[in-house]
């Protein structure tokens, strides 16, 4: 006796359309595997970012903080001058008289003193061991250049009594992180 089943459990699936599923699925789960690669392998980025960042905003920091006379630190005048007429020496952009920033006898001694300082690759920090991670930062040459704020926000500063310093950091992968800063005159017989 043949008992006649319901159409109901007549359907299921053909192999064509198992074969269509299973491709569908592959695809996208093949899409959102990359996704987790490349989020993965690019993860360490930031890193590299943030550390540039934090070299570039301490070269920056370090130059702020040196002073900005109208006289050479070195000159007699530099305490009493108030102009770059009362200097013997003028202070100008770039280190002068063998100054670097390395030596402990002519030390960098002003804010100009570091245009155009610059530090290859494995010597920023003056770290040159391999361990550190630091070795593929490059610091491109600092620019030092006079700024003129032309009145803007009530300020009234002379010409040449303002410096935008721009420091560049150039990480392993070979991205720039600049950062800016503003230096002004605002004490200017203070010397070291």
């Amino acid at each position: 006796m043949y008992i006649k089943q319901p159409s109901w459990m007549q359907r299921g699936i053909s192999l064509i359309e198992l074969i269509i599923f299973i491709v569908i699925i592959s695809v996208a789960l093949t899409g959102i595997l990359l996704v987790m690669n490349q989020t993965t392998a690019h993860s360490a980025d930031p890193i590299l970012r943030k550390q540039a960042l934090a070299i570039a905003e301490s070269i920056l920091e370090e130059v702020e903080l040196m002073p900005f006379t109208y006289c050479d630190p070195n000159d007699a005048s530099a305490v009493t001058a108030t102009s770059t007429a009362g200097c013997t020496t003028l202070e100008s952009l770039g280190a002068e008289g063998g100054e670097t920033r390395y030596s402990a006898t002519t030390p960098f001694d002003n804010v100009n003193d570091y245009h155009n300082f610059s530090m290859a690759a494995g010597s920023i920090m003056d770290i040159t061991n391999a361990n550190t991670g630091l070795t593929g930062y490059t610091l491109k040459p600092i620019a030092v250049t006079p700024v003129d704020f032309g009145g803007i926000g009530g300020i009234t500063l002379a010409s040449g009594d303002a410096v935008l310093i721009t420091v560049t950091v150039t990480d392993p992968a070979g991205n720039d992180i600049v950062v800016d800063g503003i230096r002004t005159r605002y004490a200017p017989r203070s010397v070291p």
